[in-house]
């Protein structure tokens, strides 16, 4: 199975959540390199990365409005 790739995933985030892709890099890779600390496996990793990290972009969004 072929990973995401980092900046696919980072623009993707951005440009749904309308925040810029040096803030999203930022708390990807910082989630992704938490996250991968506990993971026992690491398949789907960045997947579920990316979901916490625009899932808690939007909320804070919400939170702002």
């Amino acid at each position: 199975m072929t990973q995401p790739d980092f900046e696919d995933i980072v623009r993707d985030i951005a440009q749904a959540t309308n925040t810029p892709q040096e803030a999203v890099s930022k708390l990807y890779a910082d989630t992704l390199a938490e996250v991968r600390e506990h993971a026992r496996v690491q398949d789907f990793v960045p997947l579920f990365v990316a979901k916490r990290v625009k899932a808690q972009l939007l909320n804070n969004q919400r939170l702002k409005h």
